[in-house]
């Protein structure tokens, strides 16, 4: 028997997207209408509220109000789901971004915790852990996007994600999560 649910990599292949390119429209894809966002963000170069629930208002907060702030997007994961339809799935990922405003880049990496609905597929709860974010001058974004392209996207491992950083002293501490166990 096939199934027609969502797989836990489809969900999160199509928040990326939704994300990365704002793409509001396809949050309905992967979310479901009564979801939560949970945000714990340990760094201060970077704001978020610390919940959102609903999905008009999850989207709100991770793709229209971060698409007007930031461009040249690009967001990795550094695992893939163990199996199609995990309950809950954890993984670290790594982020870079220009903001709109100034041109400035930002680096950054955390965890995701997505929680599934079974029997759907679609995302029920995401928690976003914002671990660190280097916010460094736009004159550095000829180097941090080139770096950006040559990883893998979406899904990569940590490695691959570091192999070709640039040595930058701002993304040391970055470095150094992405590629602890």
């Amino acid at each position: 028997m096939v199934s027609n649910r969502l797989t836990a990599t489809d969900a999160i292949a199509t928040y990326i997207e939704a994300k990365d390119h704002n793409r509001p429209e396809l949050m309905a894809d992967a979310f479901l209408d009564d979801c939560q966002l949970e945000m714990m963000v340990k760094t201060t170069a970077i704001a978020f509220p610390s919940a959102a629930a609903g999905l008009e208002q999850v989207t709100r907060v991770l793709v229209r109000d971060f698409s007007a702030q930031y461009d040249n997007v690009r967001t990795y994961c550094l695992s893939r789901p163990p199996s199609d339809h995990p309950s809950q799935f954890r993984c670290r990922w790594l982020v870079g971004m220009t903001a709109r405003q100034d041109g400035a880049v930002r680096v950054g990496c955390g965890n995701y915790d997505w929680h599934f609905r079974p029997g759907d597929g679609r995302v029920a709860r995401l928690c976003i852990e914002i671990a660190l974010m280097s916010v460094l001058p736009a004159v550095d974004a000829g180097r941090i996007l080139p770096w950006l392209s040559t990883i893998p996207y979406p899904w990569c491992s940590g490695p691959d994600a570091v192999r070709d950083m640039p040595s930058i002293e701002a993304l040391a501490a970055i470095r150094t999560f992405i590629v602890a166990r």
